[in-house]
């Protein structure tokens, strides 16, 4: 299986190839923004037809992973005669490193457009370190 593999703060991002088939679906690797702020990691991905109920994210170690299905469009009692849209489902999966707190990750997703916001573990703050004697 084919992967892309961008840099996300200093880990990277991995898909598969868009289009991919495997067992006979259409799976698609949905195009992702990135944008990093001073308390998080925002991930916007672009998945047209996927709504709260087809969408499912997990979170296993530091593997964060995204699957959503689409369920193509059919009309009452009408045969379709021609299509040109590929209809299929999509997954993507995110390495995440250590600056993100597996806590409070937040998923929305309106109008097929998912946003992922991964926050940042908060500064590290300079402490003294006890020193023991024997």
């Amino acid at each position: 299986m084919a992967h892309n593999t961008k840099a996300m703060g200093t880990k990277d991002v991995r898909g598969t190839a868009a289009g991919q088939s495997g067992g006979g679906e259409t799976v698609f690797t949905p195009r992702t923004d990135v944008f990093e702020t001073d308390d998080a990691i925002v991930v916007i991905a672009d998945m047209p037809g996927v709504n709260k109920e087809s969408l499912e994210i997990t979170l296993e170690e530091n593997i964060l992973t995204v699957d959503g299905r689409v369920e193509p469009e059919r009309l009452a009692g009408a045969a379709q005669t021609h299509r040109e849209f590929k209809v299929g489902n999509y997954h993507r999966t995110f390495t995440l490193s250590d600056a993100v707190s597996r806590e409070g990750i937040d998923a929305r997703v309106k109008d097929g457009v998912l946003r992922l916001t991964l926050p940042k573990h908060g500064p590290s703050r300079a402490r003294r370190i006890p020193v023991q004697g024997e």
